[in-house]
């Protein structure tokens, strides 16, 4: 498969997991700023693997993980309908930190723009 069609269907599949995340009754997700940072689709698109980041931090995206892998049949059965997929890919979940380390550099960046400021 090429590997526009291949970053496409990731995409597709970013939205429409981002859109379920919200949906989903799990007290694990409840709650928590959730995202889907990013999925990457293998080469024959039987495996996906998706990137889950919490606002809260890496420990509150792992709780996440542990709720969505509970909840992969679900997940992998509404992704088939709604994307119209003949065979969805297999979902693996990992928790990712990055939310957190683009705060923290923000945060790096307006303490220096305050410190310019005052010379």
């Amino acid at each position: 498969m090429p590997s526009y069609h291949l970053s496409r269907a990731a995409e597709d599949m970013k939205r429409e997991l981002t859109a379920l995340l919200r949906e989903l009754k799990d007290p694990r997700l409840g709650g928590k700023l959730l995202t889907v940072v990013r999925v990457h689709l293998s080469g024959d698109g039987s495996t996906a693997k998706v990137y889950i980041s919490a606002m809260e931090g890496l420990e509150a995206a792992r709780e996440a993980v542990k709720g969505l892998k509970s909840a992969g049949g679900y997940v992998r059965g509404e992704l088939t309908r709604r994307l119209h997929m003949r065979k969805a890919p297999e979902l693996r979940f990992i928790a990712d930190n990055s939310i957190e380390e683009g705060t923290a550099i923000l945060r790096t960046i307006e303490s220096l723009d305050i410190k310019d400021g005052d010379e």
